[in-house]
């Protein structure tokens, strides 16, 4: 018989999977959403299957991890300690959520469990140190790789990927024989559909490596008390994962994809490649990565190495500015258009920072990125040392 304490544990479980897939839906695919190729319900939808696939296969490493290696005893996820980990991840994410930024899971759960661990005297720091210098190089990986492209090669790329969005629907109904089948509309050529086709398939390349991450922030606390299977905890989260992906998610969707910076076709398939890549190997060395803060980074460098083309590495390095002069985000290029060399750039082609990503979006972005893991790490610790109900 299900015990009302391991129901409780059940019901926090399911609701910090309901902020995970609020909190992560808007990396997965806000460039899709915000370059128009798929809309919020859809995004949620195929964010749903793919965390399936990711937590079911590579994510039971994620698991392990925080489930037993970050602490010395795994004794100490007692039942009533494991709700509590749980309510402040959920209760973290729930205000990151609330204010439309997505942040870290990873980071939230990491911080509560280590928040556990130092009241009770288990915390591994071999582990949390591991798990702290990924944290801190993924990001800066993203950043740089993204910010390399961005300044030598989104040009060439963009000549090859690039696309205007035609008017209406991709595609329409036809209805003519007995099952309707999906044909592209009449104002769609091809090219679009393949370049749409190519950026929702990153998108869920993303999804699957959040997956692979994320599910772990929901159920470690839970397996690692013994209380619940693997198996059955995977579909518990997953389920809470989905709910949250067609409902708070929507408020991420709008931060990733519309206010945080421009993202055409290029600068969605670029941004989502890199940080999905470095997720997904993270997970699979058992490291729970920043998802959000990777995906984050690889945005803000991508339009970082767009708005420093005009400059060269000598100017940049004897510190002279490039022309004051403003035109329209990462979209400057256009499809089949050459560009100048690198520093050669006409003054009113260059791009400035400012309208590649906004500024003060994206410092809300990385203060509250840092705020709610902050917020669970010290709300856990002082929770367990300090309130005698848990026993530590």
């Amino acid at each position: 018989m299900v015990s009302v304490l391991l129901l409780v544990g059940i019901l926090v479980a399911v609701f910090v999977g309901y902020n995970i897939g609020g909190a992560t839906t808007g990396p997965a695919f806000g460039p899709a959403v915000g370059a128009d190729a798929i809309s919020k319900t859809t995004a949620g939808v195929l964010m749903t299957v793919f965390f399936f696939v990711g937590a079911w296969t590579i994510g039971r490493r994620v698991v392990e991890t925080l489930g037993g290696d970050l602490v010395y005893d795994p004794g100490v996820f007692t039942l009533e300690a494991s709700v509590g980990v749980l309510f402040f991840i959920g209760v973290a994410l729930f205000i990151g959520n609330f204010f439309g930024v997505p942040a870290s899971t990873s980071m939230t759960a990491v911080g509560s469990i280590a928040g556990l661990a130092l009241a009770a005297g288990e915390l591994n720091w071999v582990v949390m140190g591991q798990i702290a210098i990924w944290w801190v190089v993924s990001p800066f990986i993203g950043f740089w790789v993204s910010l390399i492209i961005g300044r030598y090669f989104y040009s060439s790329l963009n000549r090859k990927l690039a696309m205007e969005r035609s008017v209406g629907p991709l595609v329409r109904i036809d209805r003519s024989g007995r099952v309707p089948i999906p044909t592209p509309s009449d104002t769609t050529n091809r090219r679009e559909l393949g370049g749409v086709a190519m950026v929702i398939v990153i998108g869920c390349l993303m999804a699957f490596s959040s997956g692979t991450s994320n599910i772990a922030n929901a159920i470690a606390p839970l397996v690692g008390s013994g209380e619940l299977e693997m198996n059955p905890a995977i579909l518990i989260g997953c389920v809470a994962v989905g709910i949250g992906t067609v409902t708070i998610a929507r408020r991420t969707l709008e931060t990733m994809g519309n206010e945080l910076t421009e993202l055409p076709l290029t600068a969605a398939i670029v941004t989502a490649t890199v940080s999905a890549s470095l997720v997904i190997f993270l997970s699979a060395i058992g490291i729970p990565a920043s998802f959000v803060i990777i995906a984050t980074m690889c945005i803000i460098g991508l339009g970082w190495g767009r708005a420093t083309r005009p400059v060269t590495v000598s100017e940049a390095v004897r510190g002279e500015e490039s022309p004051p002069v403003s035109v329209g985000a990462l979209t400057a290029d256009r499809e089949g258009e050459e560009l100048p060399p690198i520093g050669e750039e006409e003054p009113e082609r260059i791009p400035s920072a400012a309208d590649l990503f906004d500024p003060a979006t994206t410092a809300r972005v990385v203060l509250m990125q840092n705020v709610v893991p902050m917020i669970a790490t010290v709300g856990a610790y002082a929770t367990f040392r300090f309130v005698p109900i848990f026993g530590l």
